[in-house]
């Protein structure tokens, strides 16, 4: 079987099992009484999500260039910003290509003959990265929800915070020793990221009159978060959803505002990464940083 059939193939699966999730979710919810949660929201605070979770992606394309530096390959911000844009939009809107991560990998070791293995391993690590702080701030909220369910893992969260990122530093430092140096500067453009994406998520929550179990919503979201990395989904597509359904079940929360929110986040998504389409026809010259 050839790469460009399996390619296919994977593709076909991945819209064959968002869709079913899809359905699956329009089962288990009153889909008008979502479109009446989406009907209701405030425009304002739409406009600020879009605009805080934009500005997330800015600081993304920022830790990613701290990575390509670790590897001898220095980027303008300006540059390196259009070239994550584009890998946004190849990663949403043409999953059946080449993907994003691919895309800037390609181009980065080909411009700059970095070693592939090198450039590969980067990619990789940026995405370990944010997934660490995903997973740091869900520990955190978990704490902080009270919920008797959640109560018996608490004291695990607390313990899972130092060590996972002990464990990242030990990975990093055992196999990927050249990009140290950058470490914690990109934990820290991590952080910052995400607690932006939580207040475009908060923004979202309320423009829908939400103001109460905001930290579940919140938390319920950093895990949707994790599981639509998982590559089963057209662009995470469905896996969210599912996860906010099942979130709003066992922590108690609005099925239909939880899955509004979920469909509301997504549409920004879209939207932002729409922005590089620009750049599918007209490539982004990679300018090294002086």
């Amino acid at each position: 079987m050839t790469e460009q059939r399996r390619k296919r193939i994977g593709t076909v699966l991945k819209i064959v099992i968002s869709t079913l999730l899809i359905y699956f979710i329009f089962t288990k919810i009153n889909f008008g009484d979502v479109v009446k949660v989406l009907k209701e929201a405030q425009i304002g605070y739409l406009v600020l999500a879009l605009i805080l979770f934009a500005l997330s992606k800015v600081l993304n394309a920022y830790r990613l260039n701290l990575f390509f530096k670790s590897i001898g390959v220095g980027l303008t911000h300006l540059s390196n910003l259009k070239l994550y844009l584009l890998g946004m939009f190849y990663n949403l809107f043409l999953p059946g290509g080449i993907g994003g991560d691919a895309y800037k990998g390609y181009v980065i070791q080909k411009q700059f003959k970095a070693p592939t293995k090198r450039v590969v391993s980067v990619l990789i690590l940026d995405r370990l990265n944010g997934m660490l702080l995903i997973f740091v701030f869900a520990c955190i909220l978990l704490v902080a929800i009270p919920n008797s369910f959640l109560e018996q893992f608490k004291i695990l969260a607390w313990t899972a915070i130092p060590s996972s990122v002990a464990l990242f530093w030990w990975i990093s430092k055992r196999f990927f020793t050249y990009t140290l140096s950058v470490f914690w500067n990109a934990l820290g453009y991590s952080a910052v990221l995400q607690a932006t994406q939580l207040l475009a998520v908060l923004c979202i929550l309320r423009a829908m009159g939400i103001q109460f179990q905001e930290i579940t919503y919140l938390f319920v979201f950093l895990i949707s978060s994790i599981v639509s990395v998982i590559p089963l989904t057209l662009g995470g597509i469905g896996s969210r959803e599912v996860t906010f359904l099942y979130g709003s079940k066992w922590l108690a929360l609005d099925a239909d505002t939880a899955i509004a929110v979920s469909f509301v986040f997504f549409l920004i998504t879209a939207l932002v990464s729409l922005f590089g389409i620009g750049y599918h026809f007209k490539k982004p010259k990679l300018i090294p940083k002086t």
